[in-house]
């Protein structure tokens, strides 16, 4: 239900910055003004706004196939209504703390902005492979899916090398610490979801 509401919304605001009824250079973020303005709220609202349609496809597409998933661990793991609201506040936080590096990595560049939700959901994402690290992902168009536990590295390699080389607009650094964040969060409230972790694969 949460990722449901989290997907209206996001598409909602999205969709009104496509058709110009919303200024999305008002909401997206941008280090420089963050710091200097303290328009502190871009640090958030960046996460609402999205670059394209195939952008906002994409991610939401990803959110509802895997915050479903992380829902349901939550509610498990932390009660039902301890589980939503921690859920809720998994994908909220990670908007902000996925941007942080480049808040410190641009915040002399005024001409640097990013949009998009992709630091949360990718969060969302690697929550769900600590909590089943043999669930299959499928990447682009290969056909076969790829364990999560394998998928898991190469994904956090591939952001770290693409953040190093900086060769495209991709936010692979936001990408990077929202998914390691998406690991840590659960365990700040139940460290022994790793032994389950290591259970899973075998430990």
């Amino acid at each position: 239900m949460i990722t449901l509401i989290i997907i209206i919304i996001t598409s909602a605001v999205s969709i009104l910055c496509f058709r110009g009824m919303l200024n999305i250079n008002a909401l997206k973020f941008n280090a420089y003004d963050t710091l200097h303005r303290n328009q502190w709220y871009r640090m958030l609202s960046y996460g609402l706004v999205h670059g394209s349609w195939g952008h906002l496809f994409f991610n939401m597409l990803t959110l509802y196939f895997f915050g479903t998933v992380v829902e349901r661990y939550f509610q498990a793991a932390f009660g039902h209504s301890n589980g939503i609201i921690l859920y809720l506040i998994l994908y909220v936080s990670a908007i902000v703390v996925s941007t942080i590096g480049d808040l410190v990595k641009y915040r002399d560049t005024p001409g640097y902005s990013a949009v998009g939700a992709s630091g949360a959901v990718s969060a969302v994402l690697f929550a769900s492979i600590l909590f089943e690290p043999k669930m299959g992902i499928y990447i682009y168009l290969i056909p076969i899916p790829v364990p999560g536990y394998i998928f898991a590295p190469l994904y956090l390699l591939y952001c770290w090398y693409m953040a190093r080389k900086n060769i495209d607009n991709i936010g692979h650094t936001a990408h990077f610490w929202g998914a390691v964040y998406g690991l840590a969060f659960p365990l700040l409230f139940r460290p022994d979801i790793l032994h389950h972790f290591l259970t899973q694969l075998g430990f």
